[in-house]
């Protein structure tokens, strides 16, 4: 393991480690002074107020811990792709295709390839495949190869059947697709770099 590339990578989980921490405490802080008069619905439907209450506190901690997730893995894995290629960027490029949006962003473009990088999509949304169409085919115009990169495969049925959609959109217009146990050997084979194995460690060091 390059220690230098995973000191890299656990200071980085340090720092969303350390906002992360703030930015829950801060909320419990913020909800000690909350009107719980919606505990009555709770107990209503079998909850006690004190069930109630770390139901309240776990779905702000999970609000935050989802989003902060996902940002980290994100960008820990463009810090790998800029570790294997300095020239590697994140750019915006205007839509060819329509007013809205303005622009599309590549997460990392490296050489002609153009990588969406996501933790996980949940999504079940329709409207999520047209802009995501839409997406590729700028993309695709402008020279690039758009590849999509996703750790974490949704669980839920029409979640999944939205990811298989867009798996076909991208193999359909020459990109790739990769999701789960493919997107981490994805970042090896692009980058030498094991992310997994070094956030397996730092989970360890954790403990």
């Amino acid at each position: 393991m390059d220690m230098s590339v995973y000191e890299s990578i656990k200071r980085l989980a340090d720092a969303y480690a350390t906002r992360l921490k703030q930015q829950v405490d801060l909320r419990i802080e913020e909800m000690k002074a909350d009107d719980n008069s919606h505990y009555l619905l709770y107990r209503v439907l079998g909850f006690s107020n004190d069930e109630g209450r770390l139901i309240d506190l776990y779905q702000n901690k999970g609000r935050f811990l989802y989003k902060y997730a996902g940002a980290f893995l994100e960008e820990a894995a463009i810090a790998c792709m800029k570790h294997r290629f300095p020239e590697a960027a994140k750019v915006k490029i205007p839509n060819s295709l329509g007013a809205r949006p303005r622009t599309f962003e590549i997460d990392c473009l490296v050489n002609q390839l153009a990588h969406e990088i996501k933790w996980r999509d949940a999504t079940t949304d329709g409207d999520h495949i047209t802009k995501e169409h839409t997406r590729i085919q700028v993309i695709k115009a402008k020279g690039y190869k758009p590849v999509r990169v996703m750790f974490y495969y949704p669980q839920r049925e029409q979640a999944v059947k939205i990811q298989e959609t867009l798996e076909t959109l991208y193999k359909g217009i020459g990109g790739e697709y990769y999701c789960g146990d493919g997107a981490w050997s994805y970042i090896e084979k692009m980058t030498d770099i094991d992310l997994l194995g070094i956030l397996e460690k730092i989970a360890q060091s954790r403990e």
